[in-house]
């Protein structure tokens, strides 16, 4: 793997009395493909809040190419090259596919509009968003409303609306979430298709996904770091399966 891109140094979270996110050291190094997994309740998607900006920490720093950006908000983040699929935007749902993948792209280029249906006329807007959508197998859904997708072609929209803004770091949040076994299919040749292109932080409770996808996988508990390794040294570590046994009992 490449440089480290991206990494924490004891960084943490509280709600309350409690530490979401407890003094967590991690690395993403360039073109890699990582992998956070844990019982409910153990703090996966709190960590991507911080990673992203939704959130700041308590404590520690979040350092991306050796720049400590712990302060910096969402939209500072994605500018830097740092997107979230699934939370880095809201679909409109009224709007088309095509739409919603060319305003993702203007919005990160920091131009403004007037009216929203502009935006696909613009050519180049609408090159990139083709680009993305043909990359996808959505090209044939371009200008239907984003309102009549299937849920797992949502999600596939939701990563092109990441993906046009040419990131550098992708965070993927439960990708499979609510998919059926040929959209989690599709969505898991996908994502094995971004692997080397850009460095990948993939958080998901879909242990087919996780194992036949991570370069390295990142287990969280109860807020802390329980392991940090090749996916096949993961599954057999006993830590791990105390954890996932101590939740929610998932088969790994």
């Amino acid at each position: 793997m490449g440089k480290t891109l991206l990494q924490t140094a004891g960084v943490t979270r509280r709600f309350g009395g409690l530490n979401a996110v407890d003094a967590v050291d991690f690395e993403l190094a360039a073109g890699e493909l990582v992998a956070v997994i844990g019982p409910n309740g153990a703090g996966k998607t709190t960590f991507v809040n911080l990673l992203s900006g939704a959130l700041r920490p308590d404590a520690g720093t979040v350092i991306f190419e050796g720049r400590d950006i712990s302060r910096l908000p969402m939209d500072a983040r994605a500018r830097l090259g740092i997107a979230r699929s699934f939370q880095i935007a809201s679909i409109f749902p009224e709007l088309s596919v095509i739409e919603n993948v060319s305003l993702a792209a203007q919005a990160h280029a920091g131009h403004s509009f007037h009216f929203w249906r502009e935006v696909a006329e613009e050519a180049p807007l609408r090159r990139k968003a083709q680009a993305q959508l043909a990359g996808l197998g959505l090209s044939e859904c371009a200008d239907r409303p984003a309102s009549q997708l299937s849920h797992g072609e949502k999600r596939l929209l939701e990563i092109a609306m990441a993906l046009v803004v040419e990131p550098r770091v992708l965070l993927l949040d439960e990708p499979m979430a609510g998919l059926g076994i040929a959209e989690a299919r599709r969505m898991i040749d996908f994502i094995a298709g971004l692997k080397g292109r850009f460095s990948i932080l993939l958080v998901e409770h879909d242990m087919e996904a996780v194992f036949s996808l991570a370069d390295r996988v990142f287990v969280l508990a109860s807020g802390a770091r329980v392991a940090d390794g090749p996916p096949e040294v993961v599954r057999a570590d006993p830590r791990v399966q105390l954890a996932y046994l101590g939740g929610e009992g998932e088969d790994l």
